[in-house]
């Protein structure tokens, strides 16, 4: 672990749990009533994030981790749920289950000290998701 990166075990638990969030964000979807077509054009929105990076790796690292963390996207959940609105809880759902995705694949959370050096591994030229 002298990179900073979570392996073996604990990364494979990780995984398993970002593939339970995605599968369980897809069935409450489901039960949601909201268009699968809504579901599918913004389950990749969370990776605007990236756009950070046009500034700088520190700033990028920074702006996509806020995107890319689960406690703003079950904030909004609850907050979906609290006010009965069915349309943030759907937006909710979907961000949870881009969260959920990435973690499945092995996308973590970034360094400050470049774009494929995640909690996850390194992603990328020097790396593949493994």
């Amino acid at each position: 672990m002298s990179n900073g990166t979570v392996q073996g075990w604990p990364r494979l638990l990780l995984q398993a749990e970002g593939a339970c969030i995605l599968a369980s964000t897809i069935w409450a979807y489901s039960r949601s009533g909201h268009s699968w077509w809504t579901f599918a054009g913004a389950l990749l929105l969370p990776d605007l994030g990236m756009a950070g990076y046009l500034a700088n790796t520190a700033a990028g690292a920074i702006f996509y981790n806020a995107v890319h963390t689960e406690t703003p996207a079950i904030l909004l959940l609850c907050t979906g749920f609290a006010r009965q609105d069915t349309r943030i809880a759907g937006a909710a759902l979907v961000w949870l289950a881009h969260i959920g995705m990435d973690r499945m694949f092995g996308f973590g959370l970034k360094y400050g000290s470049g774009f494929g050096h995640t909690h996850l591994g390194l992603i990328g030229k020097g790396g593949v998701a493994k």
